[in-house]
């Protein structure tokens, strides 16, 4: 039977059904409106009830920005039609307005799409959540460059939970994050998006993104939790390495380590935290587009994981299949390689799935597929509780968004992830008793900078440094400001001003870095005073020094002979080398979110102990890239191996390939000791978790928190291993002079590699336990067993 005949066939026998049910009166039974049937069969009946056009526009996506509000600020029923037009649609974008504006498109979207539509489906209506809500009025998180900085998931876990709360008092279902990429290119605009660098840590921090935001995984396999949204994990899979550090570009990358290394935190979102939604990227993977790759989509992500989710398509990766990819000929090409490979939702507009019905009905495709598509689609609306709870605007909308209990965390948070890098004769903590004036100069001491996916930049919605500082030291230390210099432009004429300034005052604070695109016309605030963003997505750099005239500020101030601290406000790595070597002291603050000005100024006088860890290593330049912590034994060079101590071998030329500051670095004000490592079984059977525990002590003066990072290597292996591999980290606070007893327990697959067969496995063999407080400062060394079955 050809395809075409088939098609016709099915559709015979639907007419049959349709007509036997309405002679028996069974038209009635609505079984998808009943909450208490099983998910699956209201599903079931739903699709059943569907025309194939219904059926596509499940597939679609349209935007609550088209609604218009009417003088006395109710939707105008014009605006609704001419978005719906009487049908249903799958998703819904959220605007990037004010949060009550938010809230009225939605119960106005909401309302019209149950009553005017011919079965009544709800739509999900999606927004951008990765450091808050992006929305007017909702709180503004660290951006997860630095919530990977703070190296405590219950932060994220937490914070998760808030962003959901806020988010879905405006109506929003679903959050279109977070990043699970690995930070590994620091050429690449988006680093800032990233948790970090390694494998471990993207993996806890993303899995806590997700169960505080969707909620405990238990629960969300049967339904989302209220008050809570789905999540969606982006960009599946390896976009954050692209060739020459350009956004979009080709993963240049062997099977072996996708499998090994970019995999494996999508995996664990699916199989941890039961993620809701993928994304995939707009690159190609070996040569084909990973939204036309059925290997990826369907093969691994479904077929080996049992992801049982739906893939939202990128915004636009349609129409690259055929416009930038060249691998569809035609519209009706990229929708078959789309919807074949999996994805089952095309964002942000209708480009390609449009042609579907064609296809079908021309039996090109069959309808199989699209209902497919389909049917995950309602799934995730169905358990995301759509069907059964109409949204209106809530009457105390207000108490949800922006508390103080919500800007207190994100203060928190901004505390806990702000990195201290060097602190040279101990010049902080400031004492305010004893300073009589500070300077406080840059680019990034007057203007907020919140990071790409922010709707604002504006200081009216946060805390610049400078307010930090002048609330802190209130009139008991005077504060002086002068700009120095823009971010990117090269106007050097500032630069003689803050000389001055800096001269006349005890200590200068010195904040420089970046700033990031944001996706809407509101609230720039003053960032129009410089030419051009230097971070976010499609803004890769070929260079990692400060840009602009930064550099000559700092070095022009350093002439001054004043003590300086260098405060970085950015999205992506500097390469200080100069910086390291001359100032004093330095501190990576990320973008802090809206509170970070006070978090900062409270570390720069020790109202908070730094505990800050980079979840990055810093190169000292482009050409050091990759700079990685879980590097092979070969990325550093064999004649450097061959060296000795005080002659380390050959490497660079000119340099040494060590990172300029490594992997989970970050000082303290105070210090910590370890002691009595202790491996609970020395020969680990098969399927044994590995239990490990030691003491740390604070033998410092002041509470501290502390991050004790745990290190693997696999000393022979059938294939190349990484020279360490994080697979364990704990942040506790200690009193001063007191001790802790710190455990880990790593589940046996965390030892497994691939082999040459590419199959996952663990071989037997001798590990090294590397406990201590960054990838290089190893305190604690002990070895232990797999034993041969």
């Amino acid at each position: 039977m050809s395809l075409k005949i088939k098609v016709i066939w099915k559709y015979s026998l639907l007419l049959l059904v349709l007509k036997l049910m309405s002679c028996s009166g069974l038209e009635d039974e609505l079984v998808y409106m009943d909450k208490d049937a099983p998910v699956e069969n209201r599903v079931h009946d739903l699709v059943m009830r569907m025309t194939l056009e219904e059926k596509i526009n499940q597939l679609s996506m349209k935007s609550l920005n088209q609604l218009q509000l009417d003088e006395k600020g109710e939707v105008t029923t014009e605006s609704l039609e001419n978005l719906f037009n009487g049908q249903s649609i799958g998703c819904l974008e959220s605007p990037f307005v004010e949060h009550e504006k938010i809230a009225k498109f939605s119960a106005a979207a909401d309302k019209y799409l149950r009553e005017n539509t011919r079965l009544g489906i709800p739509a999900i209506q999606i927004a951008e959540c990765l450091h808050g809500q992006m929305a007017l009025g909702a709180t503004i998180f660290p951006q997860a460059i630095a919530q990977g900085s703070s190296w405590d998931p219950e932060l994220i876990r937490a914070m998760g939970s808030i962003i959901a709360k806020e988010a879905s008092s405006a109506g929003v279902d679903q959050a279109l994050s977070p990043l699970f990429d690995l930070a590994i290119d620091h050429r690449y605009g988006r680093v800032e998006e990233c948790y970090g660098e390694d494998v471990f840590l993207v993996s806890e921090m993303g899995k806590a993104f997700v169960t505080g935001m969707q909620g405990d995984p238990e629960i969300t396999k049967k339904h989302i939790p209220e008050n809570k949204l789905m999540c969606t994990a982006k960009h599946f899979v390896a976009y954050s390495t692209p060739q020459a550090g350009i956004n979009i570009a080709p993963a240049v990358i062997g099977e072996r380590d996708l499998r090994s290394q970019h995999l494996v935190p999508f995996e664990k979102a699916v199989k941890d935290a039961n993620i809701y939604s993928i994304m995939p990227g707009y690159h190609e993977v070996d040569g084909v587009p990973v939204h036309a790759s059925k290997w990826l989509l369907t093969d691994i992500l479904r077929g080996e994981w049992g992801f049982n989710g739906y893939i939202f398509s990128d915004y636009t990766a349609l129409n690259m299949l055929q416009n930038f990819h060249h691998t569809a000929s035609d519209k009706q090409e990229t929708a078959k390689q789309a919807i074949i490979a999996g994805v089952d939702l095309e964002a942000p507009s209708q480009y390609a799935y449009g042609e579907l019905k064609e296809l079908v009905e021309s039996g090109d495709l069959d309808e199989e597929i699209v209902d497919t598509a389909v049917k995950r689609i309602l799934l995730a609306k169905f358990k995301a509780g759509l069907f059964d709870s109409p949204y209106t605007v809530p009457t105390n909308r207000e108490e949800k968004i922006h508390t103080l209990e919500h800007i207190a965390h994100a203060q928190k948070m901004a505390e806990e992830s702000v990195i201290l890098l060097k602190n040279m004769d101990q010049l902080l903590p400031f004492d305010k008793t004893k300073l009589g004036s500070i300077a406080v100069i840059g680019p990034n001491a007057d203007q907020v900078q919140f990071g790409d996916y922010s709707v604002t930049k504006s200081n009216d919605y946060g805390i610049t440094l400078l307010d930090g500082i002048k609330q802190l030291v209130g009139d008991n230390v005077k504060v002086n400001y002068a700009r120095g210099c823009g971010i990117t432009d090269l106007d050097k004429s500032g630069i003689e001003e803050a000389v001055r300034i800096a001269k006349n005052n005890d200590v200068v604070v010195l904040a420089i870095g970046g700033t990031s695109i944001i996706y809407s016309g509101i609230g720039w605030g003053n960032d129009k005073l410089d030419k051009h963003n230097t971070c976010g997505e499609g803004l890769d750099r070929t260079t990692l020094t400060p840009p602009g005239v930064q550099p000559e500020l700092i070095r022009a101030l350093h002439e001054t002979g004043k003590p300086i601290v260098l405060v970085m406000i950015h999205g992506r790595p500097y390469s200080i080398n100069w910086e390291k070597e001359n100032i004093p002291a330095i501190i990576e603050a990320w973008y802090p979110g809206e509170q970070g000005g006070l978090a900062i100024a409270n570390i720069l006088f020790g109202e908070v102990n730094p505990s800050g860890k980079l979840p990055v290593s810093v190169p000292r330049s482009v050409g050091h890239m990759p700079s990685i912590s879980a590097h092979k034994p070969s990325a550093k060079g064999y004649y450097r191996q061959r060296g000795t101590l005080e002659n380390p071998g050959r490497d660079y030329v000119f340099s040494t390939p060590d990172p300029l500051f490594c992997f989970g670095h970050g000082l303290s004000y105070t210090e910590f000791e370890y002691s009595n490592l202790k491996i609970e079984s020395k020969e680990l059977q098969t399927g044994e978790p590995l239990r490990i525990t030691c003491d740390v002590k604070n033998i410092g003066d002041i509470k501290g928190k502390e991050v004790v990072q745990l290190y693997l290597n696999d000393k022979v292996s059938s294939v190349t291993t990484p020279v360490k591999m994080l697979k364990g980290f704990r942040k506790i606070e200690i009193e001063p002079g007191e001790s802790k007893l710190v455990s880990f327990e790593i589940n046996f697959n965390e030892l497994s590699l691939w082999n040459q067969e590419m199959k996952k496995l663990v071989e037997p063999g001798e590990f090294d336990v590397l406990v201590g407080s960054s990838s290089e400062d190893i305190r604690l060394k002990d070895t232990f067993n797999i034993s041969k079955q």
